[in-house]
């Protein structure tokens, strides 16, 4: 069987959470922790200055694009340029290019506010001192920045050298060669040999890396790697995603029985066994939630009101929610009440856009007041579309709603506002089609694709 998979032979697939009435003390006792109001405003104050600050720092040094810079400033936060700057400062003296830095920043920003002299600095002379010339160490640590947050020693010195093996072994196509040179059994044999199956399988490089420097290690086992790769396979995962490499190290890690047990505390609430591996297609990594977390999850929804069925749905739409915590569950419905939202269409956004719970206050607060301030929808435009505050509000929003407001103010839309689904929910050709080329005049018809255009790339 394993020679089968080995040529990528697949297999068939297998079969395939009323009313909002959040207890309102709940959000209150976590509001209690601030001590007043004003306290409140300059701690947020000070977490926008800070924000502001690293987005500039990310622009100016790195050359990162904003939205990028903003995204990365939601994961850490820069107070000054002292110790960004010596961290650059370490990178670009071992040789590191602009270009590598920021990549290993995309990948790990929380490096920025790393101990260069303490931390940083002697992983680098560590792997130097194992033989490593410039241009091996900046490649490998460019290609996977993950491996400056293993433990200096024979941690990090068994990554880098799977690592380099592994990039040596692409370059030359020469896994067979390599396993052949190495003794029968060992890890690295093992782990050679599988990376081997699972090139043949077309899993790209960048998700073999993450298999690599995972603490489980599953490509460094034999028979255990071969099970969980069969039956990765046969549940019809793309070797290509990065789904098919979650699912295979939560099969490799996690034993028939305790599987056995986490479907059995979901039949219990209620799923088919066609719903959890459904679900598990949608998402492997929901299958690492204790019974505790699954069930604690289950209660929290109802007590927002939901019905049984109705959480049943909300976790087969979005297992991922499974994991959030009950804390912040709890201010994103008092985020979404401050915004203006009565608790009747907060359990509707619930059961129709279960992400909510996973957006940040920011994101959900900048495209709420887009939509219903500056377009003038109603509230009830956002619980009917919800998937609204899933859209990039720079790569889909803005620009069609310019092009909406170039409309109204030529008077070529009879309404006086056209439905948010028609203008956000479709694709770009749909919304182009109906907005953009059905005019006979050419001339307005460049101008409003203009506009379109012009709204995106900015």
């Amino acid at each position: 069987m394993y020679s089968l998979i080995l040529h990528g032979k697949r297999l068939g697939e297998l079969q395939k959470w009323r009313y909002l009435s959040f207890v309102v003390q709940n959000v209150t006792a976590f509001s209690n922790s601030y001590s007043s109001a004003s306290a409140s405003d300059v701690s947020l104050r000070d977490g926008q200055k800070g924000k502001n600050f690293t987005v500039s720092y990310l622009i100016d040094s790195l050359g990162l694009a904003k939205k990028l810079s903003e995204s990365i400033s939601r994961k850490v936060t820069l107070v000054d340029k002292v110790n960004p700057d010596s961290v650059l400062s370490l990178l670009r003296s071992y040789g590191f290019t602009d270009s590598q830095i920021s990549s290993i920043i995309r990948t790990d920003p929380r490096l920025l506010i790393t101990d260069a002299e303490i931390s940083l600095g002697p992983k680098l002379q560590f792997l130097q001192s194992r033989g490593a010339s410039s241009s091996e160490l900046t490649e490998i640590v460019s290609t996977v920045p993950e491996i400056l947050g293993k433990k200096e020693g024979k941690s990090i010195s068994r990554y880098y050298d799977s690592i380099k093996d592994i990039i040596e072994a692409d370059k030359s196509c020469m896994y067979k060669k390599l396993s052949q040179s190495l003794p029968e059994g060992s890890k690295q044999d093992n782990k050679i040999r599988n990376v081997s199956v699972l090139r043949e399988l077309g899993v790209p490089q960048r998700l073999l890396f993450s298999l690599l420097i995972s603490d489980a290690q599953p490509v460094c086992g034999k028979e255990k790697f071969e099970e969980s790769l069969k039956k990765v396979v046969e549940m019809g995962f793309d070797p290509t995603t990065s789904k098919f490499v979650q699912a295979l190290k939560v099969v490799y890690r996690t034993s028939d029985k305790t599987i056995e047990e986490k479907i059995n505390v979901y039949k219990r609430l209620g799923f088919a066994v066609g719903d959890i591996w459904a679900m598990f297609k949608r998402c492997p990594m929901f299958l690492n939630n204790s019974e505790k977390k699954i069930c604690q999850t289950f209660e929290t929804l109802k007590k927002c009101g939901l019905l049984e069925d109705e959480v049943l749905s909300v976790f087969k739409k979005f297992p991922q929610c499974i994991a959030v915590s009950e804390k912040k569950i709890a201010n994103s419905i008092e985020l979404f009440i401050d915004l203006g939202f009565s608790r009747d269409e907060l359990a509707i956004f619930a059961k129709r856009f279960p992400q909510c719970f996973v957006l940040s206050a920011e994101t959900v607060k900048k495209k709420t007041e887009f939509v219903v301030k500056k377009m003038n929808w109603p509230l009830k435009a956002v619980v009917s579309t919800p998937a609204v505050l899933g859209y990039s509000l720079e790569k889909r929003t803005i620009p069609r709603c310019n092009v909406i407001k170039a409309l109204m103010s030529k008077g070529l839309i009879k309404r006086k506002l056209p439905p948010m689904s028609t203008v956000l929910v479709c694709t770009d050709e749909a919304f182009l089609n109906r907005y953009v080329r059905n005019h006979d005049d050419k001339e307005l018809g460049t101008e409003l694709m203009a506009i379109f255009t012009r709204a995106r790339a900015s």
